[in-house]
């Protein structure tokens, strides 16, 4: 009960479609589906790293970050501000792009240094897991990485979602895609202009 109670987490958690959806439906229409899916599992990976922190309490780690938070946040902005030029200045491709190696590398690594930006994710996740019944330090080694596997998985189902349920409709979408990079890349820039006010 408890792994699809936190899988349920999971998925809502990711479901908000933010800087990260917006990639993941770019990528997906630009560079095919596996594009997507990785962009979302970079996101995911950060996620279960602070839910981790956040589940087995370590206090040393959270600490630190927290306090580094203003410019962790202030960093995560600025790579807001790179990813919505990049995406807004992208010319469509005449063809599918070979996703081998170092590309595919790269679309997992942009998204989880994104979200390693946000410390206060910590946070989020002590007051979810508090919700589901479980404090810090007052759960066994099991339960923590069953909040932890149900979190990953929930968050990996909606990216999988997302991915495959945008390439369904990419074929109508791809003639237009130019517009859709100018809009993401817009949307992108005013998250991260967002978040520098923040």
């Amino acid at each position: 009960m408890l792994l699809l109670k936190s899988f349920i987490l999971g998925f809502s958690v990711s479901a908000p479609v933010g800087p990260i959806g917006l990639l993941c439906i770019q990528r997906t229409l630009s560079r095919g589906k596996t594009a997507g899916f990785l962009t979302g599992l970079g996101a995911s990976t950060a996620n279960v790293l602070y839910a981790s922190v956040a589940a087995f309490g370590f206090s040393v780690i959270s600490a630190f970050l927290l306090e580094q938070e203003f410019y962790l946040k202030l960093l995560g902005a600025i790579f807001l501000f790179y990813l919505g030029i990049k995406t807004f200045l992208k010319k469509p491709a005449d063809h599918a792009a070979n996703l081998q190696g170092e590309r595919l590398l790269t679309m997992y690594l942009s998204t989880f240094l994104l979200m390693i930006t946000n410390p206060t994710t910590i946070l989020n996740f002590v007051a979810m897991f508090a919700g589901l019944g479980f404090e810090k330090g007052s759960g066994s080694a099991i339960t923590a990485v069953s909040l932890i596997l149900g979190v990953f998985l929930g968050a990996t189902f909606w990216w999988l979602l997302l991915s495959f349920g945008v390439s369904i409709f990419r074929a109508k979408i791809t003639p237009h895609l130019g517009l859709v990079n100018k809009l993401a890349g817009i949307l992108i820039l005013l998250l991260g202009v967002l978040a520098f006010v923040r």
